[in-house]
């Protein structure tokens, strides 16, 4: 379980108090805060506060008071233009607080995103938990033989299984002499600072993460997209449905502008112009290379 019987308590208890304020809510958030959506075996994501809706981003926009626009339909409009044409200060606007529960490689893969605030649980001051990531079957895989950062096809019977004991093995051992080194039972015990060092990168950490819309708008175009890691991606797509709720105008935006959307080069651009117009294009006369070739075919034959 991710939380315990305590922790569920004290989420239930701050979900039960209600505080008069005169600052913009968004009720689609209002739903979320603090509640933790399950990520992973023991990972979660929980809204601890936030700032801003769709219209503090028109208000931005338009450097107006109260309301920024004067009717639904303008508000879709502008913050759809915004995101069109690449004006992204509006929606820095809008913040988010989230607490993230993570295995440690996840977390060393998301710090990269370096626009946010982070405070990690401190492995120097406190012990961690004995909790690690241990991947379903089904995301226990072979190395891609096509992208050197990638997975290929699940690996079956019996070296799954010897794999997946292996992790199961080697997780609870650090555990173990972990335990052993900072004992402090009839000997001094090592320094939890360094200790630490023998934990393996699939134990659990757990960090406060607050960063703003424009930003947290670039970490899910790479982390939701199809082609990155399981592992990272689950997190995002939480995220993307909590951010929908909170924010559904520009949410969309951002869905149908760069989720779903794709860029294309002058050379590609070019190619799908000649195509449209009957010319035969090939690669050796699109002025494309042979890897830019199979990514823009990948694009218009995909479905």
């Amino acid at each position: 379980m991710p939380l315990s019987s305590d922790q569920l308590a004290e989420i239930e208890a701050q979900r039960a108090q209600s505080h008069q304020t005169r600052r913009v809510v968004a009720a689609g958030m209002e739903e979320h805060l603090y509640t933790a959506h399950q990520v992973l075996d023991h990972g979660f994501v929980r809204v601890i506060d936030y700032m801003g809706d769709d219209a503090a981003i028109c208000q931005a926009a338009r450097v107006s008071y109260g309301k920024g626009t004067k009717s639904v339909q303008n508000d879709e409009g502008l913050i759809r233009y915004l995101m069109r044409h690449w004006h992204s200060t509006p929606f820095e606007m809008c913040e988010i607080k989230l607490h993230v529960k993570l295995p440690v490689f996840v977390a060393r893969q998301w710090i990269r995103h370096r626009t946010a605030n982070v405070n990690e649980y401190s492995a120097r001051y406190s012990i961690l938990d004995r909790e690690f990531y241990i991947p379903a079957p089904d995301h226990v895989a072979a190395q891609s033989e096509v992208n050197n950062q990638g997975r290929g096809d699940a690996l079956q019977g019996e070296e799954a299984a010897r794999v997946l004991e292996m992790l199961k093995a080697d997780s609870a051992r650090c555990y173990d002499n972990y335990e052993a080194m900072i004992s402090q039972d009839g000997q001094q015990g090592l320094a939890r600072e360094l200790a630490r060092m023998n934990l393996p990168a699939n134990i659990y950490t757990q960090w406060y993460w607050k960063v703003d819309l424009h930003n947290l708008f670039h970490f899910l175009r790479l982390r939701a997209d199809p082609h990155a890691q399981y592992e990272i991606r689950v997190y995002a797509d939480t995220m993307c449905k909590i951010v929908a709720d909170w924010v559904p105008f520009a949410y969309k935006a951002f869905e149908d502008y760069r989720l779903g959307a794709v860029n294309l080069s002058a050379q590609m651009v070019d190619s799908l112009r000649r195509m449209l117009s009957g010319e035969t294009v090939t690669q050796e006369n699109s002025g494309m290379t042979a890897r830019e070739w199979r990514e823009f075919e990948a694009v218009i034959r995909e479905g």
